[in-house]
């Protein structure tokens, strides 16, 4: 086969069912066959896969790359990733099925001029699941998801997927790698392999590798957008929300220590990227007062057998202490500075030994200080106010 137009990315294990409908929901899709490639991550030998891939040999181009090793998200999708050969490739979960014309609308409307962005693809259903447990699944036939899709394409999708919302659209103007879901998502494949980026597999388990993995893709000057009638639906599967808000939890720590940004802190911190959003410039300009002009930071280093973190350090334009020998911090080996003001932190819980608060963080209103000094409480054994 001929180069294709796109190449469809799957991260799959033990989702049997659910593959079964997105596979057949491809197999449907308006865009001819030639046009596009299938290639699979699977983390599993399993026969039953592969037997629904010869169901499926006559109608879709199905590549396989299997091994065996612990769920990975972004490993798998990386395994997909390096066997891709299409002109664009598409990133699509095991548990989201697309509508006919998806596809279509997808090149034609945003890639058949060898457009370079990001395109965010709309997935109803979403919504649904957060926060709920679900402990049974009963396995419907694709025939039954395919008139809810019919039905998908006269209904209002932004309040299905809030990411379209106008109430959205200031947080996403801002922030829009904090919206990208690699249930549904598309960019060229020359640049991405060209810019290196891969997904992060150092993410274990759920949670934001999808944003990461987009922040970096906006930092190269990619445009990500908003796709116009690129749509598919989240089909239901088990779900243990309490284990999953705990991975969440272990992710954004990573995600935070590899970017620590004040954005991602006021995220983790207030509630979301629309709050975030809401308050950024607000809170920026209080941190730039109470900074005089530089920024404020977090020291790291060690007091004899101690770890201690020390907030309210004043850092100049290369994050570097203006005051190497500062009160609360020239006693510390090992130092080192990040630009994070504390309302996150990339630590576990008890994982400092002390957390020492400097003066400027006093010249912050009580909003902001409140919300270090508990975030201080959660990751320090002892804490030491200014």
């Amino acid at each position: 086969m001929s180069e294709p137009r796109l190449s469809i990315v799957i991260p799959y294990k033990k989702r049997l069912e659910n593959l079964r409908a997105v596979f057949a929901s491809l197999a449907e899709q308006t865009l001819p066959r030639t046009d596009f490639e299938v290639v699979v991550g699977v983390m599993e030998y399993c026969p039953d896969y592969v037997t629904l891939c010869r169901e499926y040999t006559d109608r879709l181009t199905i590549t396989s790359i299997l091994v065996d090793e612990e769920w990975n998200t972004s490993r798998a999708r990386n395994l997909g990733i390096r066997h891709a050969s299409g002109q664009v490739l598409v990133v699509l979960d095991a548990d989201v099925i697309l509508a006919p014309e998806c596809l279509a609308n997808l090149y034609r409307r945003h890639y058949r001029h060898g457009q370079q962005v990001c395109v965010l693809g709309q997935v109803v259903g979403y919504e649904n699941v957060v926060g709920d447990d679900v402990t049974q699944v009963e396995a419907l036939p694709y025939a039954h998801y395919g008139k809810i899709l019919a039905g998908l394409g006269a209904a209002d999708r932004a309040a299905a997927d809030p990411r379209w919302a106008p109430e959205t659209a200031s947080a996403f103007a801002r922030f829009p790698w904090a919206f990208a879901k690699t249930g549904l998502m598309a960019l060229p494949l020359a640049a991405l392999r060209e810019l290196g980026l891969l997904l992060d597999e150092g993410f274990l388990g759920w949670g934001p590798e999808d944003q990461e993995w987009a922040l970096r893709i906006a930092r190269t000057g990619m445009p990500i957008v908003l796709g116009q009638d690129v749509y598919g639906m989240h089909l239901p599967h088990l779900r243990d929300f309490a284990a999953q808000d705990h991975e969440a939890g272990m992710t954004n720590k990573h995600y935070l220590a590899k970017w620590p940004r004040l954005d991602l802190e006021l995220a983790l911190a207030f509630g979301g990227w629309l709050e975030a959003d809401r308050i950024y410039d607000e809170i920026a300009s209080e941190l730039a007062h109470a900074a005089e002009g530089g920024v404020l930071g977090a020291v790291t280093g060690r007091d004899g057998d101690r770890e201690v973190i020390v907030l309210g350090v004043t850092l100049d334009e290369r994050n570097r202490p203006v005051d190497e020998t500062g009160a609360g911090f020239g006693d510390l080996t090992g130092r080192s500075a990040t630009p994070l003001t504390g309302f996150a932190l990339p630590y576990e819980d008890g994982r400092i030994g002390e957390c020492r608060i400097l003066p400027p963080i006093t010249r912050l209103s009580a909003r902001c200080q409140d919300a270090i000094r508990r975030e201080a409480g959660r990751v320090a054994r002892s804490v030491v106010p200014a």
